[in-house]
């Protein structure tokens, strides 16, 4: 099904041939037997991940075990949820939940010897040594000669299609290459001029994956601070692992460390950003909101403070686009800006489109979208830049 209604209901994970089902349905049984299959996990692990896959397939929504950590914040969050089936609720927490759920049975928060073993980090750290990063790095090298307008473009570009690299999407739906990358909204210019007029500025970033999507982003950073567009950036990721290739401060030092290892511009890049943490041009921080099934409008106090010291705030990917705008089924001519006016900084969402969910298209860039036979919602294949002021 590719024509979602447009109807600003929450996306449910709902009937058959919807993408919310396919997730459940058959991403995540595929993502239990990955994870198993990575790990000589003990028995007890072994049967959880059973149970959890069983569940997930026929059988009701579970709480977590009692003592579990954090388990209050998900009993709250899970209330008028958990006991239906994980086909009849909102995807955005069906999502967050299987994840929460997922490292609960392999034991990452313990007690024990896996807790703190970030079962995703195989397919992360594979990723990170692959032929393809190796080619992206060296591709820094021909960037650098280009006249910094081009740099711009390229360096926003890279960290906007980076979010092609989400290793549950590659799960379901094989790696999109380079094929029919279409971006539908632009506003990149607008970006650029807020930042002109601004500079220098604090530059947030809120990261998306690890591996091929984070290195762009961390070399987009290191591009605003060594032209002085910026004169200090915060890099969000998430505390712990969330989602399955979600960035956390471990996969920041691993992607530093990788780039290190590289010849030319991607060595020289990754110095300046282990300078720029040391002496706290770059703060890299982890705010546990980041792994709530909630969207940004609920987001506390404190993350609400530190987002509105940003000049902008740079929003990566599909699951905080989701977050974003509410996880639901908009008009897709709904104005970004619109869905976005609790934001307390101005605001960039890159996004390559992976799930239902869009809006801030045009009626013409609609109507044209929707005559294609292409998937352009679910396949990773059309992107949008949206500013918000």
């Amino acid at each position: 099904m590719e024509k979602a209604e447009a109807s600003g209901a929450p996306v449910i994970t709902g009937a058959p041939g919807t993408f919310a089902w396919s997730v459940l349905a058959e991403r995540h049984p595929a993502l239990i037997r990955q994870v198993r299959d990575a790990f000589p996990y003990p028995p007890g692990q072994q049967r959880a991940l059973d149970a959890l896959q069983e569940e997930t397939a026929h059988g009701l929504i579970q709480p977590l075990p009692p003592g579990a950590a954090d388990g209050a914040r998900w009993a709250a969050w899970g209330s008028g949820h958990i006991g239906r089936s994980w086909f009849e609720v909102p995807f955005l927490w069906a999502e967050s939940y299987f994840y929460r759920r997922l490292l609960e049975a392999v034991g990452y928060f313990g007690p024990g010897a896996w807790q703190g073993v970030d079962p995703f980090a195989p397919f992360k750290r594979a990723e990170l040594n692959g032929s393809a990063v190796e080619g992206e790095l060296a591709a820094l090298d021909e960037v650098a000669r280009l006249p910094l307008a081009e740099q711009d473009h390229a360096l926003l570009g890279a960290a906007l299609w980076g979010n092609r690299a989400d290793l549950g999407f590659l799960i379901s739906a094989g790696d999109p290459g380079t094929a029919g990358t279409h971006v539908v909204a632009d506003d990149s210019a607008l970006f650029w001029r807020h930042l002109a007029d601004a500079s220098p500025a604090t530059v947030y970033l809120v990261a998306d994956n690890a591996g091929r999507e984070l290195i762009p982003d961390l070399v987009l950073l290191d591009h605003l601070l060594t032209t002085g567009r910026a004169a200090r950036a915060v890099l969000h990721v998430k505390p712990t692992p969330y989602y399955v290739s979600d960035a956390t401060p471990a996969d920041v030092l691993d992607c530093l460390r990788r780039m290190a290892e590289a010849p030319g511009r991607a060595a020289e890049t990754a110095t300046r950003l282990w300078s720029a943490l040391t002496r706290g041009r770059l703060r890299l921080t982890a705010h546990p909101f980041s792994c709530a099934p909630l969207p940004y409008a609920a987001m506390p106090a404190d993350l609400r403070t530190d987002l509105a010291a940003a000049t902008v705030t740079v929003v990566k990917g599909d699951l905080n686009y989701r977050r974003l705008v509410g996880d639901n089924l908009w008009p897709a001519t709904t104005p970004f800006a619109t869905l976005t006016g609790y934001f307390p900084s101005p605001l960039l969402a890159l996004r390559t489109l992976k799930c239902d969910v869009a809006v801030g298209l045009t009626p013409a860039t609609l109507a044209t979208l929707e005559s294609d036979p292409t998937p352009w919602r679910t396949a990773g294949t059309h992107a949008v830049l949206h500013f918000r002021p």
